[in-house]
């Protein structure tokens, strides 16, 4: 029975009414790693891999879930979400809590969730389960919030009530992902724009490194530590800077002396990967994947070297794609220290590279990287019973 039915039927056997379903997919990220929480620009996709969330509205104020992947119970007052330390129903609660704070007014509600996206892989699952409740209480309680107010009050969800310093990439493309198309969002204005990505004899690939995110929460707030440091500095030459967005490579140059080397890396890789991302999408409106492979590279290199947020096993799972005339850009994809490593491949070069890649990997490490072949899909959305 597919996922998203053992759900309802979980549910269903819980609370003898029959839910809506809804669906929140986790998400790739081709160029633009890093740069978010700069103001820049990032270039995502939604994919298939998701959590289905079954709900039902409830007449009190309770909040009863059920994790129906680690098979556990979690209950608390819509009023009175209290944090628990390392609990997984902080992702829900926050969202619960960021509505409360808006104003909104609703009762209680019963869900049971669970989801097909590989937990630690740099697949977003938080933004999922964040953006994936928000739009499931905005539409069984009829509170009017547009799409934008969702994905905002998602990732304020996860910076004040889960602790993570997160940009608003993972939540935004969540929600507004779109089928064979990847969205170019600004995150600035928080604008985007789509550029189509259907190409029918490539395939999106990840190289799980099996390598858990031990470091990412506290490594991933001191990189933004750097770069406002490094933003700070800049500011005292150009006031007209607000971000490093704003920021080019010969005004880095002039500060360089005045920063240390660590912060004068971290900045120099932000200011690089934003103008790849342009340079990205013009290769997608050309309909050139080699080149937008190239760029694929250079952002693993910066993010390894300058950025020193990889780690050894996915720089060698990038390494051996090297060479491969059937695999047109690698890189790690995520906010770093393990996760996965996105891949663009040939259709027919799908199996041979696999097979050498995992061969290779197993022979340095002892254990084989779990692949998956993705396809881009839809953001959130609540789907047909039939």
């Amino acid at each position: 029975m597919e996922l998203r039915k053992k759900i309802s039927e979980k549910f269903k056997t819980l609370h003898q009414i029959e839910p809506l379903v809804f669906r929140s997919p986790g998400r790739v990220n081709l160029i633009g790693e890093h740069t978010d929480y700069n103001n820049g620009f990032v270039l995502p996709a939604a994919i298939e891999k998701a959590i289905y969330f079954a709900i039902s509205k409830r007449d009190d104020s309770e909040v009863k879930l059920f994790a129906y992947d680690l098979n556990e119970y979690d209950q608390f007052d819509v009023r009175n979400p209290n944090f628990v330390k390392s609990k997984w129903s902080n992702y829900l609660k926050g969202v619960v809590d960021q509505l409360n704070k808006m104003g909104c007014r609703f009762n209680g509600f019963n869900c049971v969730f669970g989801g097909d996206i590989p937990i630690g892989a740099g697949l977003s699952s938080s933004a999922a389960l964040e953006a994936g409740l928000a739009f499931a209480i905005n539409h069984i309680y009829n509170l009017g919030l547009d799409k934008l107010t969702i994905v905002k009050l998602a990732q304020k969800a996860e910076n004040e009530f889960v602790g993570m310093n997160c940009g608003i990439m993972d939540q935004y493309i969540s929600v507004f992902g779109k089928s064979r198309n990847v969205v170019r969002i600004d995150c600035r204005s928080l604008d985007h724009e789509y550029f189509p990505f259907d190409f029918s004899d490539i395939s999106i690939v990840l190289f799980n490194s099996l390598v858990s995110h031990s470091l990412a929460s506290s490594e991933y707030n001191k990189r933004r530590e750097e770069c406002e440091e490094g933003l700070t500095i800049i500011q005292n030459k150009y006031q007209d800077v607000n971000s490093l967005r704003d920021v080019n490579e010969e005004m880095l140059c002039e500060v360089k002396n005045e920063m240390t080397n660590v912060v004068y890396r971290r900045c120099k890789y932000a200011v690089e990967e934003n103008i790849r991302v342009i340079k990205a999408c013009n290769c997608l409106i050309e309909k050139d994947l080699g080149k937008f492979g190239e760029y694929m590279y250079q952002t693993h290199e910066g993010l390894s070297k300058d950025y020193e947020v990889s780690c050894k096993e996915m720089d060698y799972l990038v390494e051996l794609t090297e060479g491969n005339e059937d695999i047109l850009g690698a890189r790690m994809m995520g906010g770093g220290f393990g996760g996965c490593t996105i891949n663009l491949i040939k259709n027919n070069g799908i199996e041979k590279s696999v097979e050498y890649i995992s061969q290779k990997f197993k022979g340095k490490y002892g254990k084989d990287p779990e692949v998956y072949i993705t396809t881009i899909s839809n953001g959130t959305e609540l789907l047909s019973e039939n």
